[in-house]
């Protein structure tokens, strides 16, 4: 059976995305020095990760469509959850460093130009906006793209906190609000890349994958034609859209091993959308022997 990767899938729209996220972090970096603004770089500090991180998992991606080898028999396709682990990681320094960095402006807020700062901050809203878009159909299918939508949803709300903050030092001068926007951003990044960081290591970690219920897939499993009883079952991701499933499973005396197997196989695949499962089929007298073998020997 074919093998997919979900990421793999969505690899234009990511380096439309990256194309994008790119030239915005251009635009702020310029911007936010000109400007003084530690809020315009912060988003731009964002805008890096984003940047950096799809260009990770684009890497990712190509390399994980290699062809499979001996060595490799699922190929490559966890440098995905890697990558986005990674992406992760960086992401939540940079949220950590800018947190400390607008406190520390709080106490004494330097000279902002607030002009520039909304007029940047606005093309970045425009630009996340598009983005966002762009991502919005593959971000429930990989790790990957979802981890791209969620750095681009970051970026949107921080550039609308940009704005804000550039707009009432434009119209009041009041500093601060640059910093404030900054501890926005920061709020921002931090919990997302925390429950994205918490997702990527659970799956190499080979946690059983969100959304299935094992007790529901034994319960599948027993009920199947030909079925007396299932142990050493296992559940885990190799990467986003590829979940895989093993187990030992015990025939009845009436049980035919070809039609259990397509029972089995359907079952999976349309009531747990898994598509790629191994089962060991013992008779009774197998699993005696296991318990038996299983014994320490004296």
């Amino acid at each position: 059976m074919a093998i997919g990767s979900a990421a793999g899938q969505h690899r234009r729209a990511l380096v439309a995305a990256l194309m994008i996220s790119a030239g915005v972090l251009v635009l702020e970096l310029v911007a936010g020095i000109a400007a003084n603004s530690l809020a315009l770089l912060a988003d731009a500090g964002h805008m890096l990760a984003d940047v950096a991180g799809m260009s990770l998992s684009l890497a990712a991606i190509a390399i994980a469509a290699r062809p499979r080898s001996r060595d490799r028999s699922f190929g490559l396709y966890r440098l995905e959850i890697l990558a986005a682990t990674a992406n992760a990681s960086v992401l939540l320094g940079i949220g950590v460093v800018v947190l400390v960095e607008a406190f520390q402006r709080l106490g004494q807020a330097p000279v902002v130009a607030g002009g520039p700062v909304v007029i940047v901050a606005a093309c970045a809203l425009a630009a996340n906006a598009v983005s966002l878009r762009v991502l919005g159909h593959g971000h429930t299918r990989s790790l990957n793209v979802r981890a791209a939508y969620l750095e681009v949803l970051g970026d949107l709300l921080g550039s609308g906190a940009v704005l804000l903050a550039g707009l009432v030092i434009a119209i009041t001068g009041w500093l601060p609000a640059d910093a404030v926007a900054s501890i926005v951003i920061a709020i921002l990044i931090v919990p997302r890349t925390v429950a994205l960081l918490r997702e990527s290591i659970d799956v190499l970690l080979e946690a059983t994958p969100k959304g299935i219920d094992m007790d529901e897939v034994r319960r599948h499993v027993l009920e199947s034609p030909g079925v007396a009883e299932v142990h050493d079952l296992h559940a885990w991701t190799i990467t986003s859209g590829l979940n895989v499933v093993s187990a030992h499973v015990v025939l009845r005396p009436d049980g035919v091993p070809g039609d259990v197997l397509d029972a089995l196989g359907r079952c999976l695949s349309d009531d747990f959308d898994i598509n790629h499962s191994t089962f060991q089929l013992e008779s009774p007298e197998h699993v005696r022997w296991e318990a038996e073998a299983s014994q320490p020997q004296h």
